[in-house]
C-alpha cells in the first residue's frame, strides 16, 4: 500500500516537474473555461431593502419592466366580487309541504283525472318529483350577477332574474313557471295536461325567500380568482423608491421584478452572449501570461507553479460564489449587513506563502478586478476593501515560520479595513452609523474564515504540488521528531556536521537571496543514509581503528557511495518531501570519490586505464538547482577546513577557491542556474562565516589554589 502510494506521488511529483508546454496549455484552458463560467453565471445587483424601513436613498429602474401589481390586482378583485350580487332559494321545508299536500289532493280528490284523462296516478307522482327537484335547485338574483355567471361559463338553467322586494311570503313571477313548465317538458315524459296540473298546485302557493350565503362565497371566489394578474409597466430612469420612504411590499416586489427583468435581459443561453464570456475569459488569461512571461519567466516556464496559481484563483472563485450565493439566499437584513464581502486576501495570502510575494501582488490586483465587476456587490468600495486588505497581507505574510502567525496576519488586514469602511461611512454623510459597526463585524468574520481555510488548505496544497513552506520548513526541523532523534542517537558526528553545514549553507543562500531555511532544513537530512554504516565515516568513528583499513579501496568507495542511495530510502520511507530527496540525491552529484579512487591508482600501479572511474562516482544527478549547490559546496569545505593547520582568510579563500574550482571542471555546476556573480558572492560569505565559527578564544589561566587572594 505504502509503495504504491509512493509511486502515484512520485509519478505525481515528476508530472509537475516536468514542464512540458502541452500540459501547461492544459491548465491554461481549463482556468479559461472557469474564468468564463463565473463571468458568465453571474449575480445581478439591485439594492437590498428591508420591510416597513426607511430608504437610505433614492432607487431607479436600470431597465424597462414589468411586476405583478399586487395592490392593483386585488382592487380589481375587490369590484369584480362587488358585481356578484344576493342569490336567494326558495325555502326547501315550504316545497316539501307543497309537495305533501299535492300527494295528498291526487290520493282524495278526483279532479286530477278529468283535468288529465291521459295520466296515471304514477304519472303524476314522477312530474311531482321532477318539480320538487327543479324547485330545490332553483335559484334567484339580479341582471349582473347572473351575466357574472355566464361570463364565467358556470350552468346557469337553474337561475333566475328575480330579486323579492320584500322579506315576506311572496308569489313566484309568472315567468318562473313557465320556464319551470318548459323545463319539465323537455323530457317528453309527461303529458302536458299532467305538467300544467302539477305546476298550477305548487303555482298557488305563496314562499318564503332566503339567501344562499354559500353560494354568494363560492361564486365570489371563483370571480376573484378569475382576475388576471395585473402587471405593471415601469421605464428605465423611473425613481422606483425616495430616499427617506417607508418600504413596502410593493417597493421589493418592483424591485425583484426589475433583477428578473436584467437576468433575462442577458440572454446567458444565447451563442454569442457565451462566445462573449468566453472572449474576455480568454483576455484575462493572456494578458495575465504576458505579464508572467515579461515579469518571471521562471513562473510561467513551471507547470507546478502554473498548476497551483490556476488552483488557488479557482478555489477563491469558488470561495467568493459561493458567499455570494449564501447571502442573495438569506435575509435581507443579513445582505444588508455584508455589504462589502472580503474574499481576494484568501487567495493572497495562500500564493504568498506557496509560491511569491510578487506572485500574490498580481493575484491580489487581478481578482480584486475580477470580484468587483462579477459578483453582486458595490463595485468600487469592494475594490478599495479587497485591494488594500490583500496589500497588508502581502506586507504582513513574508517570513512566516509558524501556521498561527496566519492569524495574526489577517489580524493586521483587518485593522487596515477598519479606516477604510469608516472612510466609507463618512462619505454617506455619517459620523458613526449602525451600518459601521456591521461592516466592521463583517469584515472581521471574513478574515477569521479566510485564516482558519487558510491554515486548513495550506497542508493539502503542499503535498499535491510539492511545496514547502517555511511552516513546513520549521516543522521539519523540530528535532523530536522520530527520524531527527535516531539520527542525533546513532550517527552523532554526522548529525553534528548537518546542524554546522545548515548554518553554513543558510547563510550563503540568504547572501544571493535563495531559499535560505530551506537549505538549513534539508541539511539536516542530506546524510541520513550513513545511519546504515555509521562506523565507516570518520565523524563516527571514536576508536583508533580505521574500519576502511580492513576493505579494499573499491569496496570503501561503495559503502561510502552507498549512504546517497540509502538516504533517499530512508527519506522514502518517512515520506519525506521530494526537494529533500533531491538534496540527498544530487549534494554529491556525480563527484569522484578521490581518496579511495587514488588508493586503488596506487595498487594498480598507476594504471588508469585499469581502473573503472564510474565505480568511484557518485550515481547523481548534478545540482539542478541553487540551493542544492550552495549545500554541495559547504558540505565539501566544511569538511576540507576541519584538516586546515591554520584557519586564516587567506588560508580559506585558497581552500574555497581551490575547491570550488575543481567541482566546476568536474562539471558539477553545469546544471544549475548559479551566476558567476551569486557563486562570488557564496565563496566570500562561506569564507567569512568559517572565519566567525573558528574565532580563537582567550586562553584562561589555570587557577591555583592559594593564591593570596
Amino acid at each position: 500500500m505504502d509503495k504504491n502510494r509512493d509511486r502515484i506521488r512520485q509519478g505525481w511529483q515528476e508530472w509537475l516537474a516536468s514542464n512540458n508546454r502541452g500540459w501547461r496549455l492544459i491548465v491554461g484552458f481549463v482556468c479559461v473555461i472557469c474564468l468564463a463560467l463565473f463571468l458568465h453565471f453571474r449575480e445581478v445587483r439591485v439594492e437590498v431593502l428591508e420591510l416597513n424601513t426607511s430608504a437610505s436613498r433614492y432607487i431607479v429602474a436600470q431597465i424597462d419592466f414589468e411586476f405583478p401589481d399586487y395592490e392593483t390586482t386585488l382592487i380589481l378583485k375587490q369590484q369584480a366580487m362587488q358585481d356578484v350580487g344576493k342569490i336567494f332559494q326558495i325555502d326547501d321545508r315550504q316545497i316539501r309541504e307543497a309537495r305533501y299536500a299535492l300527494e295528498d289532493d291526487l290520493i282524495h280528490n278526483k279532479d286530477w283525472r278529468i283535468a288529465a284523462p291521459l295520466s296515471t296516478f304514477e304519472e303524476m307522482y314522477k312530474a311531482a318529483d321532477e318539480l320538487e327537484t327543479l324547485l330545490l335547485e332553483a335559484r334567484f338574483t339580479d341582471a349582473r350577477t347572473l351575466q357574472k355567471i355566464r361570463d364565467l361559463n358556470l350552468p346557469d338553467s337553474s337561475y333566475f332574474e328575480f330579486i323579492p322586494e320584500s322579506e315576506s311570503l311572496i308569489k313566484l313571477p309568472q315567468g318562473f313557471w313557465e320556464r319551470t313548465t318548459q323545463q319539465i317538458a323537455q323530457s317528453d315524459a309527461f303529458h302536458n295536461e299532467a305538467i300544467d296540473y302539477v305546476v298550477g298546485a305548487f303555482k298557488a302557493h305563496t314562499w318564503n325567500l332566503s339567501e344562499d350565503m354559500a353560494l354568494e362565497h363560492s361564486l365570489r371566489a371563483q370571480v376573484s380568482r378569475n382576475i388576471p394578474e395585473k402587471f405593471t409597466k415601469v421605464q428605465a430612469g423611473t425613481r422606483i423608491i425616495d430616499q427617506g420612504e417607508i418600504v413596502t411590499s410593493r417597493h421589493l416586489t418592483m424591485l425583484q421584478a426589475m433583477k428578473q427583468e436584467i437576468s433575462e435581459s442577458r440572454k446567458l443561453w444565447d451563442p454569442l452572449t457565451i462566445i462573449a464570456s468566453l472572449v474576455l475569459s480568454l483576455i484575462f488569461v493572456s494578458i495575465s501570461a504576458l505579464y508572467f512571461r515579461i515579469s518571471q519567466p521562471t513562473f510561467i516556464r513551471s507547470l507546478q507553479q502554473i498548476s497551483l496559481f490556476v488552483c488557488i484563483v479557482l478555489l477563491t472563485l469558488l470561495f467568493a460564489k459561493l458567499t455570494e450565493y449564501a447571502l442573495l439566499k438569506n435575509a435581507s437584513n443579513v445582505m444588508e449587513a455584508v455589504r462589502y464581502p472580503i474574499v481576494a486576501p484568501f487567495a493572497t495570502i495562500l500564493i504568498c506563502i506557496l509560491l511569491s510575494p510578487r506572485t500574490a501582488l498580481f493575484a491580489a490586483t487581478f481578482l480584486s478586478i475580477i470580484l468587483s465587476v462579477s459578483l453582486a456587490v458595490d463595485h468600487s468600495r469592494f475594490l478599495i476593501l479587497n485591494l488594500v486588505t490583500s496589500i497588508v497581507v502581502i506586507i504582513s505574510s513574508q517570513g512566516l515560520r509558524r501556521r498561527k502567525e496566519v492569524f495574526t496576519v489577517c489580524m493586521k488586514s483587518w485593522l487596515s479595513a477598519l479606516p477604510v469602511i469608516y472612510a466609507f461611512t463618512l462619505s454617506e454623510g455619517h459620523l458613526a452609523s449602525y451600518s459601521l459597526l456591521t461592516d466592521a463585524g463583517a469584515a472581521f468574520a471574513f478574515l477569521i474564515a479566510t485564516a482558519i481555510l487558510v491554515v486548513g488548505l495550506l497542508p493539502a496544497l503542499e503535498m499535491i504540488f510539492g511545496v514547502l513552506t517555511d511552516m513546513t520548513l520549521m516543522e521539519y526541523m523540530d528535532p523530536s521528531s522520530e527520524l531527527l532523534r535516531r539520527f542525533a542517537m546513532e550517527v552523532p558526528g554526522t548529525y553534528q556536521h548537518s546542524l554546522v553545514l545548515g548554518n553554513l549553507a543558510e547563510t550563503c543562500a540568504q547572501s544571493i537571496g535563495a531559499n535560505g531555511l530551506f537549505c538549513r532544513a534539508a541539511t539536516l537530512y542530506h546524510d541520513i543514509g550513513k545511519m546504515n554504516n555509521p562506523q565507516f565515516y570518520t565523524e563516527n568513528q571514536q576508536g583508533p581503528v580505521n574500519i576502511h583499513q580492513l576493505l579494499t579501496p573499491l569496496e570503501s568507495a561503495q559503502v561510502i557511495i552507498s549512504h546517497v542511495t540509502d538516504g533517499e530510502a530512508i527519506a522514502r520511507k518517512y515520506h519525506l518531501p521530494q526537494s529533500f530527496i533531491d538534496i540527498i540525491r544530487q549534494h554529491h552529484g556525480t563527484t569522484l570519490v578521490y581518496y579511495f579512487y587514488r588508493k586503488q591508482l596506487e595498487l594498480k600501479g598507476g594504471k588508469a586505464e585499469e581502473v573503472d572511474e564510474k565505480q568511484f562516482r557518485y550515481p547523481g544527478p548534478k545540482p539542478r538547482s541553487k540551493e542544492s549547490v550552495i549545500i554541495m559546496i559547504c558540505d565539501t569545505v566544511e569538511a576540507a577546513s576541519r584538516s586546515l593547520e591554520e584557519i586564516s582568510e587567506k588560508a580559506l579563500n585558497e581552500l574555497v577557491d581551490r575547491l570550488v574550482m575543481e567541482k566546476a571542471e568536474d562539471g558539477q555546476f553545469d546544471d544549475c542556474q548559479l551566476t558567476f556573480e551569486e557563486l562570488g558572492r557564496v565563496k566570500r560569505t562561506l569564507v567569512k562565516t568559517l572565519l566567525l565559527s573558528h574565532h580563537v578564544r582567550v586562553k584562561y589561566p589555570k587557577k591555583e589554589k592559594n593564591c593570596g587572594l
